[in-house]
């Protein structure tokens, strides 16, 4: 009689002692099934992360990109509300291409040509020529006249048309144009240094050398 009562108890006590085990066991269980993955995981899985549509092709491109203002008028955004001679004005390093686009009257009729290819000098582009020359071509307005209307196509052109084109200028002449990816150059001798630049009726490529007349 003692022996099955010591028998009982020691049940007892051993089914006590195993049952806060079998109770983290089960928690330990519900608790891996309901656990929702970590922000951190759904990151990695781009489960909720906006893909970027934006087309690379048809953003400006060059080592001068650079030295764009990052806000304001002059900046890509800025310049794309204006008219050509207007968002090249707001350009600091156009400054010299703009006092001459204004010095031969054009100012109204780039702003108000539709669907143009601005080929814009630089300012070092214009300190290349002898200051004797540029000064001359300065005061010779019909001259000036030629050669910046030489440096306007009468449409939009893409960075892929550059890549083996020919096109006709507002002065008559012809540019030609060669390259790809990012580097371009126009009539073998300017290099495009900040492309596909836009601007509200104009594609715009900054080129490092004035452009002339053959």
């Amino acid at each position: 009689m003692n022996s099955m009562k010591f028998r009982r108890t020691a049940i007892a006590v051993a089914a006590a002692a195993l049952l806060p085990f079998s109770l983290a066991a089960c928690s330990d269980s519900g608790d891996t099934k309901a656990a929702p993955p970590a922000a951190g995981d759904e990151a990695k899985t781009g489960g909720s992360t906006p893909m970027d549509t934006t087309p690379a092709g048809d953003q400006p491109f060059g080592a001068a990109c650079a030295g764009v203002p990052k806000e304001g008028a002059g900046s890509f955004d800025g310049m794309a509300k204006d008219p050509v001679a207007t968002a090249a004005s707001n350009n600091p390093a156009l400054s010299t291409l703009v006092a001459a686009v204004k010095q031969a009257g054009l100012v109204d009729t780039l702003n108000n040509a539709k669907d143009i290819t601005v080929f814009a000098p630089t300012n070092d582009a214009f300190a290349k020529i002898p200051k004797a020359d540029l000064d001359k071509v300065l005061a010779d307005k019909a001259t000036l006249t030629k050669i910046l209307t030489y440096h306007v196509v009468g449409q939009k052109l893409t960075p892929k048309q550059l890549e083996n084109g020919s096109f006709e200028t507002l002065q008559k002449g012809m540019v030609n144009t060669a390259g790809s990816g990012e580097a371009y150059k126009v009539n073998d001798t300017s290099n495009v240094v900040c492309g596909n630049v836009k601007t509200a009726n104009a594609n715009v490529y900054i080129v490092d050398t004035v452009l002339m007349p053959k």
